[in-house]
């Protein structure tokens, strides 16, 4: 990753790879949404969902060919976050770094801030 700021949404090299595939193997999308929800065991989680309308409201961060939206409210939650995928055998999937969340649970799927 060549550029870190705190105050956007910070995405590695292998995440935005992750999601472009996941946009080609649909075959359709504006882009992907990432925001946050209360759930799970730790209090927030992060939600993942294809973007074929473009909506007023949303931040857009355009990187390589990639566009990730994000709501505003879910992004004081993410403000600083890198997010990475993680191809570790058997273990695949999207990890935050996440300088909001105070604790993480256990499995890694949720955080409370």
């Amino acid at each position: 990753m060549s550029n870190f700021n705190p105050e956007e949404l910070n995405l590695s090299e292998s995440a935005l790879t992750h999601f472009k595939e996941m946009l080609d193997l649909r075959g359709k999308g504006k882009g992907i949404k990432i925001g946050v929800k209360e759930a799970g065991c730790s209090g927030y989680e992060y939600t993942f969902d294809f973007v074929d309308v473009i909506q007023d409201g949303y931040l857009r961060f355009k990187k390589e060919n990639c566009t990730i939206f994000v709501d505003t409210e879910s992004f004081n939650f993410l403000k600083g976050s890198l997010i990475d995928y993680v191809d570790d055998g058997l273990n695949k999937g999207i990890k935050f770094v996440n300088p909001n969340a105070k604790a993480v649970c256990g499995c890694g799927e949720s955080f409370t801030v």
